[in-house]
């Protein structure tokens, strides 16, 4: 919840020529602004190669469910739609099966879903953390085709390094990134070496290329950094 309209436009005003390069060089970069900026950020990102994200999305296409918005009224203007953020889960109490629901709607709409991830400080400290990501895992591919697994992005954010500061290491998210890419493999086979898999919790310029250098990350999902344009534009330039 940052960025107004006009700050939107200044943002991706100044950001879009600073990452040109990078995307011409075959770097996806996605900016997610909240939904009362979408329309004016998908006029300010025609012919950029930047695209165009939504923070959430409701599954049902339409009815009583004052102040939500729908995939179908996303369709056409959004390419991506980021679902079950850990926030979404922890303050409006989303369930791994709703977020299931709206992952399966997002691919419905021909949208990529950025399905979230991660575990809580006490799970982590608890030695529970495989077993979050397992069951979260596979409770967001239920119902998801073999075929459309190259179509989302699963995002790993701890939630205990969101907005604190505290990153995982590059090896402890390379190590959970690994194991939910050997989950995926479990229920989809071969479709787990072509899945996206991002990390994202306090990415920042000074770890960016360290975290997007290992072997099992395609990405980041950030968070505080994309709203500063110099740090966002450095971790784009850091990507492989």
């Amino acid at each position: 919840m940052n960025k107004g309209v006009s700050e939107t436009i200044v943002l991706i005003g100044e950001l879009a020529p600073q990452i040109a390069a990078d995307i011409a060089r075959g770097v996806e970069v996605a900016v997610c602004p909240p939904f009362i900026s979408l329309a004016v950020a998908r006029e300010m990102l025609s012919g950029t190669g930047l695209k165009l994200g939504a923070q959430n999305a409701h599954p049902e296409a339409k009815g009583a469910f004052t102040g939500e918005v729908s995939v179908s009224m996303l369709a056409g203007m959004v390419d991506f739609v980021i679902v079950g953020h850990s926030e979404r889960r922890q303050i409006f109490g989303e369930t791994d099966a709703f977020v299931n629901k709206k992952a399966l709607a997002v691919l419905a709409a021909g949208l990529t879903p950025i399905i979230c991830i991660g575990e809580t400080l006490a799970e982590n400290e608890a030695g529970q953390t495989e077993a979050v990501l397992s069951r979260q895992t596979a409770a967001a591919l239920q119902g998801i085709q073999v075929a459309d697994l190259p179509r989302i992005v699963i995002a790993y954010e701890p939630i205990w390094a969101i907005g604190t500061g505290r990153a995982a290491t590059p090896a402890d998210a390379q190590n959970r990134c690994a194991f939910v890419r050997a989950e995926v493999r479990k229920a989809a086979g071969a479709a787990a070496d072509v899945i996206r898999i991002q990390y994202g919790g306090s990415v920042t310029a000074a770890n960016a290329k360290e975290i997007l250098g290992q072997p099992d990350i395609d990405g980041a999902l950030v968070g505080g950094a994309s709203l500063k344009v110099a740090d966002f534009a450095a971790i784009v330039a850091a990507a492989q």
